[in-house]
């Protein structure tokens, strides 16, 4: 071989080398909004087989699993169509509207005012969400949650 053919061998070895380096690089992992949307997709599709939360986590959305492009294609086009279906229904979640107590528990009377209908509030949460009767509300949430509206209607009380 003469010098020239010797150069442009090399180039291209180190060409084809550099590609399968950066073919190699993995793919930044998927953000836990972005894996909770997949899980979700999944769950709704009925493709989890079995897979807990953390086992679909680690296998769907650590930064190798992020690198099969084919693998999510379907995911992603199924996505779109999922949302529409959990949409309606989360309005729909809540079994009864939401329940509050009428007066502050008695046995939390040596405790300050704002303490005792904490506690008050606390209690009946907790025995609405084992009967599903929340009212589609969480503890605290942007605009009002359960204990703003309990806490409310305890002062008003």
């Amino acid at each position: 071989m003469t010098k020239q053919a010797d150069h442009t061998a090399l180039f291209g070895a180190a060409l084809v080398c550099g590609a399968a380096l950066f073919a190699a690089t993995p793919v930044q992992a998927l953000t836990a909004q972005q894996c909770s949307a997949k899980y979700q997709a999944a769950k709704t599709a009925g493709t989890l087989n079995g897979q807990s939360w953390n086992d679909f986590r680690k296998a769907e959305c650590a930064a190798g699993a992020a690198a099969t492009p084919a693998a999510e294609k379907p995911t992603a086009e199924k996505q779109p169509a999922a949302k529409p279906a959990a949409t309606p229904a989360v309005p729909a979640a809540p079994a009864a509207a939401a329940i509050f107590p009428s007066a502050v528990d008695a046995k939390y009377a040596k405790e300050t005012a704002a303490r005792a209908r904490l506690h008050t509030c606390a209690d009946q949460w907790k025995l609405n969400k084992t009967s599903n009767a929340t009212g589609g509300l969480r503890w605290i949430q942007k605009g009002g949650g359960y204990w703003s509206e309990c806490n409310k209607k305890l002062k008003g009380a």
